[in-house]
């Protein structure tokens, strides 16, 4: 153990000699001092690793001592040690920032568990969590090999977000490129299970999961009646993402249910929100709503026509309800729409768009400096909470925790970290997407990748006749073998969607109850 330097503040430090003694038995090296004004002068002379530090002494407390301390090394762990329990001066302490807090009298115990804690805390939370995933590695192993279901696929996938979040805090890069390969070996298998059954599930044949066009009709509309419902739409929100926002959330909310649903296929907001707020598949918006869908080889905007879709489903199922839609696309839509909230308590239900996180995503493919900040999983996890944490949406959530509302929040799909190029070859009207392509012309190995040689079996738009759909799988991307090379290195490692991954694929839809009515 290399030596830790601890300096123990109180007034009768001579009372705790068997302490001080226990301590440097055990190789810790420990300082005194018997006020704050002498520990301050200390602590700005020598470095040390932790202070226990008594509440109640003669001139500067233990709470404004701490408060200095925390002034000059906001990091320093500091331990409060009080013969009081009264709650106002816990709460100043924890408020103060205390990394623990012992009640007199301490037993030598007591104190090894709170150094522990407060300096090896990192090393014994990554041995911990080392040892757990790698007996939870041969469980997931053992369920991949077998037929996996509809709730098994969620449930595997909900374990390796687990594991992705827990080894990222542990530190554990040798791990974490185990986990990895397990995810890539999940992928190929789910990639299969969908190509599969696809075309059962949207046909409505057998077993199948809710997919974008049925979440409404199955996880909103029972929801409408007794009080406001506001359903937020945070584009591209992976389910990895929505665990890292969780906790922020829970401080304003309790999860009532955190399900998943089928994204459907290309997993991108043309097709996928579409499908979700009209209730129907894409070939069947085409037909039936000629007037709001642009072809993918169209020029336009092709998500304009959302409230009108969304109008038109809840009248299929015989709704009425007072209703509205807002779209955020940036930084002043969205403080507007925190102004606008107290004029949307009358309505039934409240649709919100917001479309940070794709606005991210694309981003980090042609900004070098976003490419820096979220060069990976974590960091763009990361990049992510960050922007949540001062975000209008925040202001959104914490102001109907307060109000007797309803709150759902989904996506229409999520985004996979692209590595391996696919060649395909197109003619000039081939759309753009790296994760699925669709034309007349394409050439390509068929092994490499899922297709669709009839798009009308799984309700897709045709270009003509001839045309088809190919899809990349788990971390694959299409690229063109002119100027291949360039190409690759310039897409490899961004967050492409559209194709078919656990991450595109499976996304969180979330109810939330407000902890204060």
């Amino acid at each position: 153990m290399p030596n830790i330097r601890i300096l123990w503040v109180d007034d009768e430090i001579d009372l705790l000699k068997p302490h001080l003694i226990f301590l440097q038995q055990k190789g810790y090296d420990v300082d005194t001092s018997t006020s704050g004004a002498e520990a301050l002068e200390m602590i700005s002379a020598e470095p040390y690793d932790i202070i226990f530090l008594d509440e109640n002494m003669p001139g500067l407390s233990g709470i404004e001592t701490l408060e200095r301390i925390k002034n000059v090394q906001p990091s320093l762990p500091v331990v409060m040690i009080t013969k009081s329990e009264e709650e106002h001066i816990m709460e100043d302490a924890i408020g103060s920032n205390i990394s623990d807090y012992l009640i007199k009298p301490v037993n030598p115990n007591q104190i090894l568990l709170a150094l522990k804690k407060n300096l090896e805390n990192r090393k014994l939370f990554r041995e911990k969590t080392t040892s757990a995933y790698q007996q939870e590695f041969r469980q997931i192993g053992m369920e991949l090999s077998g037929r996996l279901n509809l709730q098994e696929w969620m449930d595997i996938y909900r374990k390796l977000v687990y594991w992705e979040l827990e080894l990222d805090k542990s530190g554990d890069a040798s791990m974490m490129d185990v986990l990895r390969m397990q995810k890539e070996e999940a992928n190929n298998m789910f990639s299969r299970f969908v190509t599969q059954h696809y075309s059962d599930w949207v046909q409505g044949n057998g077993d199948r999961p809710v997919l974008s066009h049925t979440v409404l009709k199955e996880k909103v509309f029972p929801r409408l009646g007794s009080r406001p419902v506001f359903l937020l739409v945070v584009d591209n929100l992976r389910y990895d993402q929505w665990k890292t926002l969780q906790p922020l959330i829970e401080q304003d909310y309790r999860v009532q249910s955190d399900e998943m649903y089928f994204s459907i296929l290309p997993t991108t907001t043309q097709f996928a929100r579409n499908a979700l707020f009209a209730g129907l598949m894409p070939s069947e918006i085409q037909r039936k709503y000629p007037q709001w869908w642009v072809d993918e080889w169209e020029e336009g905007s092709k998500n304009q026509f959302e409230a009108e879709l969304m109008e038109e489903n809840l009248k299929r199922f015989g709704i009425k309800a007072r209703t509205s839609y807002h779209k955020i696309l940036n930084l002043t839509a969205g403080r507007k729409m925190v102004e606008s909230l107290p004029n949307l308590m009358q309505n039934d239900f409240n649709v919100i768009v917001y479309n940070f996180v794709d606005m991210l995503s694309h981003a980090r493919t042609e900004m070098e400096v976003i490419r820096e900040l979220a060069e990976d999983e974590p960091a763009y996890r990361s990049i992510t909470l960050s922007w949540f944490e001062h975000s209008p949406l925040r202001d959104i959530i914490q102001y109907l925790s307060s109000r007797d509302v309803t709150l759902l929040i989904t996506t229409d799909h999520g985004s996979v970290r692209v590595k391996d190029p696919v060649k395909v070859v197109g003619d000039r009207n081939t759309n753009t997407n790296l994760r699925y392509k669709t034309g007349r012309s394409l050439n390509y190995n068929a092994k490499e990748v899922v297709e669709f040689n009839r798009p009308d079996q799984v309700f897709l738009p045709r270009m003509n006749v001839s045309s088809n759909y190919i899809f990349c799988k788990s971390s694959d991307f299409f690229a063109y073998p002119n100027n291949y090379n360039h190409y690759v290195k310039y897409y490899r490692n961004t967050f492409q969607h559209g194709g078919i991954s656990l991450e595109e694929v499976l996304v969180p839809f979330i109810s939330l109850s407000p902890r204060q009515k």
